[in-house]
């Protein structure tokens, strides 16, 4: 009996287990859950691969997201505000192609991975883009998080 609980006990805590490690202290995590109609004129560019959009509205992330069809059928997006630094009023960043850029420390990003594409090598940690769900529903995007 005292076994039995005791490997129930240990399932439990190892179940809850949560990594703290891989959570971005700089960026709160807010849920939401927005939809792009990809037939508006305003989200035409991500009817083709590689070409980015700034979804600048308040109710997408911190600062909006930068969404990008990836493929034929998927696409990713990722906040807009940067994620190596408290929000302020360089972190909001810009598009480059298909990365983006933020101002505060030219820092690079890959709208293709969300890597930090340019990490300094000085023992530091620094933090990729933080993604949010994407999936396909007809002619739009559902962008979540």
């Amino acid at each position: 009996m005292k076994l039995r609980l005791s490997l129930i006990f240990l399932v439990l805590c190892l179940s809850c287990e949560n990594d703290p490690t891989n959570r971005n202290p700089f960026l709160q995590e807010v849920g939401f859950n927005f939809e792009v109609n990809l037939n508006l004129p305003l989200y035409t560019n991500l009817n083709n691969i590689g070409n980015p959009v700034y979804i600048d509205n308040a109710n997408v992330g911190t600062r909006g997201a930068f969404v990008m069809k990836t493929s034929l059928d998927s696409f990713f997006a990722f906040e807009a505000s940067c994620p190596n630094h408290v929000p302020n009023a360089c972190s909001t960043m810009t598009i480059d192609g298909q990365n983006v850029v933020c101002s505060c420390e030219d820092f690079t990003y890959s709208l293709f991975t969300g890597q930090l594409l340019d990490r300094p090598d000085d023992g530091n940690r620094y933090y990729d883009l933080l993604f949010y769900n994407t999936r396909v529903s007809g002619n739009s995007i559902i962008i979540s998080n």
